[in-house]
């Protein structure tokens, strides 16, 4: 009798802590698809359209809105720079961190541990907090600079930005990489030692397809990071009339919409910030959570 008690009692707790998971994340769903299905709805509507009620629906696709966008608001031209500076600095942060996670978490060294913490310390630097020292020593660099060669290098440079985005994020991509790759074992490894191939080789041919999961999940994580950024992209392109990324130029667009009260071409440009990261997510969203669990449980 006391056994059936129990089991209900605890068959009703199942089912009520069902019912709370149930309700908050359907409400954790809808808090984030309405907004964003708001954006893309509020992008294809005409301005008169925006005085009225703003959940009603288009009256009609006002691609116009795209358009105008993409070519009198530069989203074209500032797409272009997000795209040349997200590649290079993807590129060069796996070119780095990939065999420095690889020799920290593999191999025993002098210096070791020196370096594990120094990219552990990494981690706790907010990258905001010394955005204007790199800003100044910038300003120092460009002032030689033109000193000796008549001009300068490091500021209003898509290169340099990237250079700084990969190096603002290798502590977090080392870390989470090489705890990645301690957990592989080390025998496919060996196996490949005994068949005469080189450490290079081993990390290219054995360690990386193995780790593809992992890799991918950094990948995404600061293709979020890089493309979404503001605050350094705006400090280091200071020429009002160059080059800029797509959240300043963005930035930019929101300013003067509101002045002149264009808010479907404002909202156009929020879809083409928001529509690469949503649709490289869904490529590679099964990748990402094999990523994020397969460490733990080959562990």
């Amino acid at each position: 009798m006391n056994k059936d008690i129990k089991l209900k009692k605890s068959s009703s707790g199942d089912t009520l802590y069902r019912v709370f998971i149930y309700v908050a994340l359907i409400t954790l769903a809808v808090t984030i698809i309405v907004p964003v299905a708001w954006v893309f709805m509020a992008s294809v509507k005409q301005n008169s359209e925006f005085y009225g009620n703003p959940w009603t629906l288009p009256a009609g696709f006002y691609w116009q809105n795209f358009v105008d966008a993409w070519t009198k608001a530069r989203m074209g031209e500032y797409m272009l720079n997000s795209v040349v500076v997200t590649a290079l600095a993807l590129g060069i942060l796996l070119i780095v961190a990939l065999p420095a996670a690889y020799v920290l978490s593999r191999f025993n060294f002098r210096g070791r541990g020196f370096f594990n913490t120094a990219f552990m310390g990494g981690l706790f630097i907010n990258v905001n907090y010394i955005v204007v020292p790199i800003f100044l020593m910038f300003v120092d660099g460009d002032k030689m600079l033109r000193k000796v060669f008549g001009t300068g290098f490091f500021l209003n440079n898509i290169f340099v930005l990237a250079l700084v985005y990969a190096a603002t994020a290798l502590p977090f991509t080392i870390y989470l990489l090489s705890g990645y790759f301690a957990t592989l074992p080390k025998a496919y490894e060996e196996a490949a030692y005994v068949d005469g191939a080189g450490y290079g080789r081993t990390m290219l041919r054995i360690i990386m397809p193995m780790a593809q999961p992992s890799i991918i999940t950094v990948i995404l994580f600061n293709f979020l990071s890089f493309w979404n950024e503001y605050i350094i992209a705006m400090t280091m392109l200071t020429d009002p009339n160059g080059g800029k990324t797509l959240p300043v130029g963005l930035m930019n667009l929101m300013r003067a919409q509101n002045a002149a009260a264009q808010y479907g071409q404002m909202y156009a440009g929020l879809v083409l910030v928001m529509l690469p990261t949503l649709i490289l997510y869904i490529c590679v969203q099964k990748k990402l959570t094999q990523g994020m669990t397969l460490g733990g449980l080959k562990g």
